[in-house]
């Protein structure tokens, strides 16, 4: 790993939320596709951070219950500029997409007919091309040899054929195990420190802290709507690993079942959410906007997206003080190359599934994100053009 130079952060939050406002604004596909996005722009392009370290960042967000490629955003944002910047990255990179579902709320009939339809299924088509972008790169830096390809394989096939987040977590795991007994031979890197400035004493302030919402909130919702609208996301967002598509059920549990918000608008705001830039917890916003009786409108878009975040945040803020003097163990390296094997594995699965299946259903879908991978990886176009031929090539195919 490559050693950090300084104990300062080496930027400001101003750099962070211009980087992350253009990732907010053009990071099409949810969380999968985002991490390929992180990858581009902030490892290879911008060199925030090297591949192994990445890599390292995700593995620990997949371990931790929240939204895995915002954690990933706001670390990096922490490292580069210190708390501001981990507070800028999660404003630009979440607040594009928030407003855009909030919008919808108020105004969802626009997107009918074929040309929403089609611009929608474009969008989708973007994430096909950026996964396979970033399974491409990630496999060939971090499982290059016949091991750590057989622990990505392996990966893969726990997370097609156990569902949801125990199959990640699982796979990740069993990589680690993995990787202990044929990594041992792979050369070793050299590790420094990443410095993400967060002191062993607020780390354990922060898990208190989550402990006691989690806990307490529920007996404090009957207070007003306001907390019990809190209490439902906060729960939703502390409970999923991953993020992404494995919060939708807990989501529909906590607000269709309770019949806050109806069936019809929960499926068509989910439809949506899929094909705005940015995290796909910000649903949340959107069915804070819906709610049934108050607090709605932009008062619940706000308490419900702040809610279904903080969990996420205060786990990755109580984690990381021990994280560094965990991957600096000689053990701990050689478990990490597995777990990073792993990681690659998981996207390739992810890349079939949801990603292909849900854009890829005829071939000129199959040609439209054809076209948009060869655009990144050989001619090497920036992720908003491809977004924006994407997009047009799914309303002509809607039209036709």
């Amino acid at each position: 790993m490559r050693e950090a130079e300084n104990a300062t952060p080496q930027g400001t939050a101003c750099e962070v939320f211009r980087a992350f406002l253009k990732l907010g604004l053009t990071s099409f596909g949810g969380p999968i596709a985002h991490l390929g996005y992180f990858r581009d722009e902030l490892v290879i392009r911008r060199k925030w951070i090297d591949e192994a370290g990445y890599a390292d960042l995700v593995a620990l967000c997949q371990f931790l219950p929240g939204p895995a490629s915002s954690q990933v955003g706001f670390a990096l944002g922490l490292l580069r500029g210190g708390p501001l910047g981990a507070l800028a990255a999660w404003a630009a990179f979440t607040l594009p997409s928030a407003l855009l579902l909030v919008l919808f709320a108020f105004g969802a009939s626009a997107f009918d007919g074929p040309v929403g339809g089609g611009l929608i299924h474009g969008l989708k088509v973007v994430a096909v091309a950026v996964v396979a972008q970033a399974v491409w790169g990630m496999a060939r830096s971090l499982a290059p040899d016949r091991e750590r390809a057989s622990i990505a394989l392996a990966a893969a096939l726990i997370v097609i054929f156990v569902a949801g987040s125990i199959g990640q977590v699982a796979a990740i795991l069993i990589g680690g195990i993995a990787g202990l007994w044929l990594c041992r031979a792979a050369p070793s890197s050299a590790v420094g420190h990443l410095t993400f400035r967060v002191s062993k004493r607020v780390g354990a302030m922060s898990l208190v802290l989550f402990g006691l919402l989690l806990l307490l909130l529920p007996f404090v919702a009957g207070i007003t709507q306001g907390v019990a609208l809190f209490d439902s996301f906060y729960r939703a967002g502390s409970l999923v690993f991953g993020g992404g598509h494995v919060v939708l059920p807990l989501l529909q549990a906590e607000v269709v079942t309770s019949g806050a918000v109806n069936n019809d608008a929960f499926l068509s705001g989910y439809g949506v959410a899929q094909a705005v830039p940015g995290p796909l917890f910000t649903f949340a916003a959107y069915l804070g906007a819906v709610m049934g009786q108050g607090p709605n409108g932009l008062v619940g878009a706000t308490i419900a997206l702040f809610a279904i975040f903080l969990p996420g945040f205060l786990l990755l803020v109580g984690a990381l003080p021990f994280w560094d003097a965990f991957r600096s163990r000689p053990v701990a390296q050689v478990a990490m190359r597995g777990a990073n094997a792993a990681v690659v594995g998981i996207l390739g699965a992810a890349l079939y599934n949801p990603v292909w299946t849900s854009a890829i259903v005829t071939p000129y879908d199959f040609a439209l994100g054809l076209t948009g991978f060869i655009l990144l990886t050989v001619w090497k176009a920036p992720p908003w053009i491809i977004v924006v031929l994407m997009a047009s090539g799914g309303v002509v195919l809607g039209l036709l």
